[in-house]
């Protein structure tokens, strides 16, 4: 069982309260932040200089071990909630589904009108998370990671820059809005930190460098 669930004692029961808790949101006002605030620079180097370092493995990977959507309420899905939240203005019909509204995509500044042209970013990519440490999760575990809406770990952004991004970690890739990447790699560290996931060399070098100068 990964450490996080011992040490934050977190449980399937606890993060689908979190999540029927949050709901709430989906009736409030629209909310123009692309995700929730993560941790600050300095908090993200000490949790940062605390995850094991080690190489990363995929074998026996398949995207279909994270399940995702799951509904969050009523015909309300995972990715119906974030494009609620990180949308402006965002009207929705009766199966929950975008009619209108704008995202702003904060990898790269553009703003769309239309949910089609969106997609919703695992932060930290579900290969990512297998190749450390979620390979040792159950499925139900792996679910709570893929449909996250507590950490900053899911946020609506242009959908072929998500789609360039693929499974690429900050040694490799990042956004190309640089105003953007110190907020990228503070939430990066913090849900790597919270879901007690590796780092390779690479990607801690990367991270290092960037949060040096956040």
């Amino acid at each position: 069982m990964p450490k996080f669930y011992a040490r934050r004692r977190l449980s399937i029961v606890g993060a689908l309260t979190a999540l029927i808790a949050s709901v709430a949101v989906l009736n409030g006002p629209s909310a123009s932040a692309a995700l929730p605030t993560p941790v600050s620079a300095a908090t993200a180097r000490t949790y940062l200089a605390s995850l094991t370092v080690a190489t990363e493995n995929r074998t026996g990977y398949a995207r279909d071990l994270f399940p995702t959507w799951i509904t969050i309420s009523g015909t309300c899905n995972t990715r119906e909630y974030i494009l609620k939240r990180d949308g402006t203005n965002v009207v929705t019909d009766s199966a929950c589904a975008s009619t209108s509204g704008s995202w702003y995509s904060p990898y790269d500044g553009a703003t769309w009108t239309a949910a089609s042209d969106v997609d919703i970013d695992h932060l930290v990519p579900l290969a990512e998370a297998w190749d450390s440490g979620a390979s040792a999760w159950t499925t139900a575990q792996r679910q709570a990671f893929a449909n996250d809406v507590t950490r900053p770990q899911l946020l609506a952004v242009t959908d072929n820059v998500n789609q360039s991004k693929g499974d690429q970690d900050p040694a490799t890739w990042m956004p190309s809005l640089t105003s953007y990447r110190c907020t990228y790699v503070r939430a990066w560290v913090q849900v790597k930190y919270y879901y007690d996931l590796s780092v390779d060399s690479a990607e801690k070098t990367a991270l290092t460098n960037y949060l040096a100068s956040c």
